[in-house]
């Protein structure tokens, strides 16, 4: 007797919250998580570029990286904390002024002020780990700046993939827009600090 294939048909329940889901609840913390992993990647791999340029001395390039880490970490956190606290003042005013508004909820949809410092921080520093990893196991100096920047070009790749993933947007163009834009925060870091290395140093 053949086996009776079950066809599961999704209840008009299950289609309705899927088509309904609010993407703009996941971007109030995937925006600064991304922007924190991105910047933390870029920034942090230019400054140990630009070190890069004129010292050839590991320990230069990996104690630059790792204050860079620190310090940008702190400032993405407060900046998004200050932007979001912002935005969420003008947003509470807002729904202040109109009465007739469901506050229960619209309050899921205000903007989390402490989530996405938290999210900016961390994915900061995940992505300043990057460059900082990669650097600190090569001794020699040319093999040590192009192990970075081809480890930095696959995590701009998989970052690019995953923002473009969880926001449902295009993933080649979000793959090569931060591709590029690392690309040449790199590329001017370190020829403008040679540049300026090589004239006054």
């Amino acid at each position: 007797m053949a086996q009776q294939t079950d066809f599961t048909i999704p209840s008009p329940e299950t289609k309705s919250a899927e088509e309904n889901f609010d993407h703009s609840q996941r971007g109030q913390w995937l925006r600064a998580a991304v922007l924190g992993a991105n910047d933390g990647l870029v920034s942090v791999a230019s400054l140990m570029m630009g070190v890069g340029a004129v010292k050839h001395d590991v320990r230069a390039m990996i104690l630059t990286g790792f204050a860079g880490l620190v310090a940008g970490a702190c400032s993405m956190a407060i900046g998004e904390y200050v932007s979001v606290s912002s935005q969420l003042d003008i947003e509470v005013s807002h729904l202040k002024r109109i009465e007739t508004i469901n506050k229960e909820s619209e309050n899921e949809r205000l903007p989390n002020p402490m989530t996405a410092a938290a999210a900016s921080a961390v994915a900061f520093i995940l992505g300043a780990l990057v460059p900082l990893l990669a650097a600190s196991f090569i001794v020699d100096h040319k093999v040590r700046l192009g192990v970075v920047v081809a480890a930095v070009t696959v995590a701009l790749v998989v970052f690019g993939w995953i923002g473009a993933f969880l926001g449902r947007t295009p993933i080649a163009k979000s793959c090569f827009r931060v591709l590029v834009g690392g690309w040449m925060a790199m590329t001017i870091t370190f020829g403008l600090t040679k540049l300026v290395g090589s004239t006054t140093l």
